[in-house]
């Protein structure tokens, strides 16, 4: 997409994050056709809340993985039969409040969560639809021979219909052939289920954890053969039980550009140093390490006059501390106070993963772009001082 950010930058100031509802849009719908029509897909939210209002209509359900997210989807008026209320750490009262709005499906993470959602549930005389989480070998889910045990005795649970599982074992995966792996081993586990217990998994959540490159310039075709190497496996899960694939960077990340002004410019001995008025604090790449990688950036220059050769600049942002490097020998022609740079790819987490109160510098305002061009801002600027000043009143 080719966008005048000269114009939006106008519009928004900076620091400031802008999501392109038209980039999510593509991106969601060539998961779905890659995937096929027996496959539902489902936003993780935690990758970027300030997507919901804008979620494409191919997405049937929306991952919910904290009390806080519940709430965002309370407020936005979000279908609350679409949620799955995902997530370690579940207390009663979220319990309580999941099953009051009506959420689709909840996670079972433990047996103390899944005692907790049962007794919550009689209580409220439901029965609540749940998938029991088996483990990838990390602190979440549960290991084979307890979710194979809780399924052998589910008459326990009166409140509980066990509808299936779900499975996600970490992020970033770029060998499709992991992936392929998990997707054949879910399909043999069920049928080991069914075998063993006379139990039929109905439903699976799947989070493939499908690599996004946010650093190479062919990242689009490196991710989308990706894709494609993994949907036949993907398809024929589907063709065996309803199957949901989860995901929350591959679908957002190329959506979300992050706009920093140059706010001081210096050399230091012999290195050409800016000074932006954002940093790490609010730009997060997965991977980035004191600006290691070199990502996408668009420089949108305050004076078209003379041009002076290209120079190798280290970006830094505004904090006191020398781990705020933003990108190193990223070569900008004419670079000066004023002007405005736009990182790219930052659709995913960024927006919530930055050191957003660290020395109580502002938050950054946040825009939705529509595909007919139009701003809408969703965050203001927020001051973070009022977070951080100790309450000395009481």
């Amino acid at each position: 997409m080719i966008y005048n950010f000269k114009e939006i930058a106008a519009a928004t100031g900076t620091p400031a994050y802008v999501f392109s509802e038209e980039i999510f849009r593509k991106r969601a719908e060539l998961v779905k056709e890659a995937f096929g029509e027996r496959t539902q897909i489902c936003f993780s939210m935690k990758a970027n809340p300030f997507l919901l209002p804008i979620l494409p209509q191919v997405f049937s359900k929306v991952e919910v993985c904290s009390p806080g997210e519940l709430t965002i989807c309370e407020r936005l008026g979000l279908d609350m039969g679409s949620v799955i209320f995902s997530g370690v750490n579940k207390a009663p009262k979220d319990v309580a409040r999941a099953i009051d709005d009506g959420a689709g499906v909840l996670t079972v993470e433990s047996r103390s969560h899944l005692l907790s959602i049962n007794t919550c549930a009689l209580e409220k005389g439901h029965r609540v639809r749940v998938l029991i989480r088996l483990t990838g070998g990390s602190q979440f889910g549960m290991d084979e021979a307890e979710v194979m045990d809780i399924i052998r005795h589910q008459h326990a649970y009166q409140g509980i219909d066990i509808v299936g599982i779900h499975y996600f074992t970490g992020t970033q995966k770029r060998k499709p052939a992991a992936i392929i792996k998990e997707l054949d081993h879910l399909s043999a586990w069920i049928e080991r289920v069914r075998t063993e217990t006379g139990f039929t998994i109905r439903e699976v959540e799947y989070g493939t954890g499908l690599a996004v490159d946010y650093f190479k310039k062919d990242a689009e075709r490196l991710e989308q053969e990706r894709l494609a190497a993994i949907a036949p496996s993907v398809r024929a899960l589907a063709e065996k039980v309803k199957l949901t694939v989860e995901m929350g960077r591959f679908f957002s990340a190329s959506c979300g550009f992050y706009l920093t002004s140059v706010a001081d410019t210096k050399i230091n001995c012999g290195i050409h140093y800016a000074i932006c008025d954002g940093g790490l604090h609010q730009l997060k790449y997965d991977g980035q390490i004191q600006g290691m990688q070199l990502p996408v950036i668009t420089h949108i220059r305050k004076n078209h006059g003379k041009r002076s050769d290209a120079e190798k600049w280290t970006l830094c942002g505004s904090l006191c501390t020398t781990a705020d490097v933003l990108a190193r020998d990223v070569e900008l022609e004419s670079l000066e106070m004023g002007d405005i740079l736009v990182f790219h790819r930052t659709g995913a987490y960024s927006v919530m993963e930055g050191m957003s109160v660290f020395l109580s510098r502002d938050m950054p305002l946040v825009y939705l772009l529509s595909e007919n061009g139009v701003l809408r801002r969703v965050r203001r600027r927020i001051e973070t001082a009022a977070v951080n000043t100790p309450d000395i009143s009481r």
